[in-house]
């Protein structure tokens, strides 16, 4: 009897790789649109949904060629490319999971603003939002972590659903939408978006060590993130069809009233609890999501400075392709011919909290726990964690104004090499033997055209984001016959335009 296309385990690692996806940046997905136009917008979205499909299975081909001690992105990078690819990774992952939850707190400060107007300034509402994370940021280990990342992907969705309803709805009888004024810069940028919504290479590792059978992981690979791209190409198809380009960067500024007038600034007159239930459900990821993405840099860094979390076996005792006494398994990655050792699953513990634990058992996990409180542990840890999240407060006050231009940057870079780059070529260099010229030319492809996307928009995105002076202009994206001006002013034509609950 053959196997089953996807069984319950392939589900339940299926659900977690879904949630750790799933997040902000479905709110720039018809910002996209708005920015490159529906027939660009829609090609970069399947090249960025292959690139990422592609990128995620081949990291999931290295693993499978990978001996037993490669248990994590940092293990895989030394045995891939010695102790530079260890170093590379390490600093690639510290950088997006230093970086996101620092536009989190950006997002946050923001939403509380228009949430609480005439109270306080985004400045203290980003203080107040870290001082109320800092009880989870100072908890050990997120044993738990996969439950709350399901908490943070479920308002994800609701948010997007609400916004986009109620968009819809205080549209409704609108012309045809005004399309953007294209230049290269404008359209380049829809790339760091795309690289942010998806970012999935990152929990690959963790989540392929945790499935019984890790032959089947591609196929997890690509249905999932299928099914996500589709979820993306509606959110943004949809946004796009009642606004055109002048829809904001994130979908929810586009849908909150203006606390003196009650109008968006698309002109309607959206139902206020509605647009607080929206934000709320927002608020809710944006807390949660926080403290899961920020523990694998507290991990690291931890290991780093205060010598914590130290491995017990080398990567090099487990097989190195670059050491000669060990042959590179590069055929059994293709082949899937390798014999693998069944493992009990674990899928129901997996989320960005996982990254660098490697805890298979209660033992383990007792045993990782009880570093903590070790002599002088305990004091170290927390001054560490603490000064971790007070820079990522300060930087986040800093770039308070320029949330579009700080994920754009962060998505064009860090996710970008962490997600897309790094995976390819790993695979291409443990395995450039047996890989066929097609592949090769495909792989190089991808990555060359990601990378070179990923500096130029984070080279523009980064202008924009140390430009002290700030555009007036409110609909960049179009023409200037639309700049200022809404193409459809619903509440002038005294359209019924609130949203009900």
């Amino acid at each position: 009897m053959g196997k089953s296309f996807f069984t319950l385990e392939d589900a339940k690692i299926s659900f977690s790789l879904f949630c750790c996806v799933y997040g902000i940046g479905t709110l720039g997905m018809p910002g996209n649109y708005s920015r490159a136009g529906p027939y660009l917008a829609t090609t970069a979205m399947v090249f960025m949904a292959f690139a990422n499909i592609y990128a995620s299975v081949v990291c999931s081909r290295v693993l499978l060629g990978a001996p037993r001690t490669v248990k994590t992105y940092g293990d895989l990078g030394e045995w891939c490319m010695g102790s530079f690819g260890r170093y590379l990774v390490v600093l690639a992952q510290m950088a997006t999971c230093l970086l996101l939850p620092c536009a989190f707190l950006v997002l946050g400060g923001t939403l509380l603003v228009d949430l609480f107007p005439d109270t306080l300034n985004s400045s203290v509402w980003i203080v107040f939002m870290a001082a109320s994370l800092l009880p989870i940021c100072l908890t050990p280990t997120l044993k738990e972590g996969a439950s709350a990342a399901f908490a943070g992907c479920a308002g994800t969705i609701i948010a997007d659903a609400i916004g986009l309803s109620i968009l819809l709805y205080g549209m409704q009888g609108h012309p045809s939408v005004p399309k953007p004024d294209l230049s290269f810069k404008q359209v380049a940028g829809a790339f760091g978006n795309l690289s942010l919504a998806y970012g999935a290479g990152i929990v690959i590792p963790a989540l392929q060590r945790q499935h019984s059978d890790p032959t089947r992981m591609p196929r997890i690979i690509v249905v999932t993130l299928t099914f996500i791209s589709c979820l993306f190409l509606t959110i943004a198809t949809t946004g796009y069809s009642a606004v055109g380009c002048q829809i904001a960067s994130n979908l929810l500024f586009t849908i909150f009233p203006d606390p003196a007038t009650g109008l968006t600034d698309m002109g309607f007159r959206p139902h206020k609890g509605a647009v607080v239930v929206a934000f709320l459900f927002m608020q809710l990821h944006i807390t949660i999501a926080f403290g899961v993405l920020v523990y694998p840099a507290f991990y690291i860094l931890e290991r780093l400075l205060l010598g914590m979390h130290k491995k017990k076996k080398s990567i090099a005792e487990g097989g190195h392709p670059d050491y000669p006494e060990h042959s590179t398994p590069s055929a059994a990655i293709i082949t899937l011919e390798q014999p693998l050792e069944r493992r009990l699953s674990k899928a129901s513990v997996t989320s960005f909290a996982d990254l660098e634990q490697t805890c298979d058992d209660e033992d383990s996990y007792d045993a990782e726990l009880a570093e903590y409180s070790k002599p002088g542990n305990a004091i170290k840890y927390v001054l560490l964690r603490v000064s971790v999240v007070a820079v990522l407060v300060a930087l986040a006050i800093a770039f308070k104004d320029h949330f579009r231009e700080f994920t754009d940057v962060i998505g064009a870079s860090s996710v970008t090499l962490t997600c897309i780059i790094l995976p390819i070529v790993f695979y291409l260099k443990t395995n450039w033997e047996q890989v066929s010229w097609v592949e090769k030319i495909l792989g190089c492809i991808v990555a060359l055209i990601c990378g070179f996307l990923g500096c130029y928009v984070t080279y523009t995105s980064g202008e924009e984001l140390f430009s002290s002076t700030k555009s007036s202009v409110k609909f960049p994206f179009c023409s200037p016959e639309f700049e200022t001006e809404v193409y459809y002013n619903a509440s002038a034509l005294n359209q019924p335009t609130t949203f009900g609950l």
